[in-house]
């Protein structure tokens, strides 16, 4: 079983001086889920090399288990300072792609076009999906198998609109992302703010926060046990 999880290179919060990039909790507890179900895990990154890390996310009170064993853990820190980049890599080679989020993935990944060629690729193949928190911004302008909308008619989850507003964001994003999936046909919904809230629809996984993280990769793997020849 081999999956792909792929990261933000973006590291700059608009306009306002602060660095963002990926959250550590959506990185390090789906690695964990999927890594602990014996998955090779491949990391990579619009730009290769060690991605950006949210510095938030790296505070005491955003740490879960899942960061603590990741801090604890050199063998994969030196994976992560190691991204391939996403150039370089076929949907061919791997079962299932996974994105944690972060706001880095709003700037880059949203249209990125390796990554949108990736996605599609994995659609085509009939392989699971899964994105996390903001990460659903990169299957925002993606195209599934029948070339139309990935999240198209599809029943979908990401940070919502109340949390972007709760951490101060909503006028330093890009864009919305609850506003941008529902702008492509998605059918989204949501659970409370910050609260877990996962949906799989097909081979579609999506969840709504980083409480979410750990669910997503275990729904992930749901979808691949079921594949033949996985």
């Amino acid at each position: 079983m081999k999956i792909l999880m792929v990261l933000t290179s973006h590291d700059k919060l608009g306009n306002t001086g602060n660095k963002t990039g990926f959250w550590l909790e959506e990185f390090a507890a789906p690695y964990y889920v999927l890594r602990d179900a014996g998955a090779e895990i491949t990391l990579a990154s619009p730009k290769g090399g060690q991605p950006p890390l949210d510095p938030k996310s790296a505070e005491p009170d955003a740490q879960t288990e899942a960061t603590k064993r990741f801090d604890a853990d050199s063998a994969a820190q030196a994976q992560l300072a190691q991204t391939v980049k996403l150039s370089e890599v076929s949907a061919d080679d791997f079962d299932a792609v996974f994105y944690p989020g972060g706001h880095g993935p709003m700037w880059d990944l949203h249209d990125d076009a390796d990554s949108l060629a990736l996605l599609n690729a994995f659609a085509k193949a009939d392989k699971p999906i899964g994105a996390v928190c903001h990460a659903p911004a990169a299957l925002v302008n993606a195209k599934g198998k029948d070339g139309e909308a990935l999240v198209g008619a599809k029943r979908v989850t990401g940070f919502s609109n109340s949390e972007e507003d709760g951490v101060g964001l909503s006028d330093v994003v890009p864009f919305l992302l609850e506003d941008a999936l529902k702008e492509k046909g998605g059918v989204y919904s949501k659970g409370e703010d910050w609260g877990e809230y996962v949906l799989v629809d097909g081979l579609l996984v999506t969840g709504q926060n980083p409480a979410s993280s750990e669910k997503t990769a275990r729904e992930l793997l749901t979808l691949l046990k079921v594949l033949p020849g996985v």
